[in-house]
């Protein structure tokens, strides 16, 4: 199973009509409802916000009022040939005024995310723990030293301070919060 690496996107066009494409590493329903929302917020004037996302075993593509199958499935079809897994695809495009045709809209799809993709870094996915710590403020070089090898994910100050941070194992010898398996 692969993924990305880290969010990505692209434009393309082709015939005056503008295809931007967005890629995002999800690891939860709730994770690519949020992007879904963001995206159709932010382009609400674009003519149409097709996606498509492979989630462990819940695939879900959508035209969003293209010719059926022009442009939910060809996404999923890159998706699914490169072999990715956790990853949302969402392609806005404003229409330039020259109709493609369903071919032309089926190959300007998936051009777009092929462009998209070979922007990103592609990674193998491993069961992973994410991990969340709290500690005092004196405990930081300490906690630091221990973590210099982790990639922290998010760091929290308040009147203790947490750390979120992804290892492939849960052996430490810290004050565990929250521990979630997850592939990353």
């Amino acid at each position: 199973m692969k993924s990305i690496k880290e969010n990505n996107n692209s434009t393309y066009i082709i015939n005056k009509s503008k295809f931007i494409c967005f890629l995002y590493k999800v690891n939860s329903i709730n994770e690519i409802n949020n992007y879904l929302d963001n995206i159709k917020k932010e382009y609400k004037d674009s003519t149409h916000i097709c996606y498509a996302y492979i989630l462990d075993n819940i695939k879900k593509m959508s035209d969003d009022k293209e010719p059926s199958g022009t442009a939910g499935m060809p996404i999923l079809n890159v998706l699914e040939s490169n072999e990715l897994n956790h990853i949302l695809c969402i392609v806005v495009r404003y229409f330039g005024g020259i109709k493609l045709g369903a071919g032309g809209l089926v190959r300007a799809y998936t051009k777009s995310v092929t462009n998209c993709l070979e922007k990103c870094n592609i990674k193998e996915l491993k069961n992973m723990f994410k991990i969340t710590i709290s500690f005092t403020y004196d405990e930081t070089k300490k906690v630091d030293n221990i973590l210099k090898e982790y990639e922290i994910i998010d760091k929290e100050y308040d009147d203790l301070i947490y750390y979120t941070f992804i290892s492939d194992n849960d052996n430490f010898n810290l004050n565990i919060i929250k521990k979630e398996n997850i592939l990353y």
